[in-house]
């Protein structure tokens, strides 16, 4: 565990934050004229997410592990964004799980890894 949170602390407190804002009840200013916004939402907590956790894993990692990459990066994320929205479903009385939420994650993660891969791998690899 004390080498999870010293190779990856930001994506500890990320998931801590989603933890935080999907099972409890945050603070939600009203947007009710912006349709789609808890989506978009779903989206970008998860791209940071995903992206963080590449950014995390390239600057302790010399070489790509590909399965190691997909397991932790692409997979564990949108396994744990599943896992928040049966949470949600069955753990809170004012929250819901969803499919569209679940997709929103997934895609956040989608962007997240295409991120990585294309902006933060070179990035990293550049400054070493």
């Amino acid at each position: 565990m004390k080498r999870i949170l010293r190779t990856y602390p930001l994506t500890v407190i990320i998931l801590l934050a989603i933890v935080w804002l999907s099972l409890g009840t945050p603070p939600s200013p009203d947007l009710g004229c912006i349709t789609g916004i808890d989506k978009a939402a779903h989206a970008c907590m998860y791209f940071g997410l995903t992206a963080v956790l590449w950014l995390e894993y390239l600057r302790h990692h010399d070489r790509l592990e590909r399965k190691k990459l997909v397991l932790l990066a692409v997979l564990a994320p949108v396994l744990f964004g599943g896992a928040m929205e049966i949470a949600q479903m069955t753990l809170t009385d004012n929250r819901q799980g969803e499919w569209l939420d679940f997709l929103s994650n997934s895609i956040g993660v989608l962007l997240g890894t295409l991120a990585g891969l294309y902006l933060i791998r070179p990035l990293v690899h550049r400054n070493r």
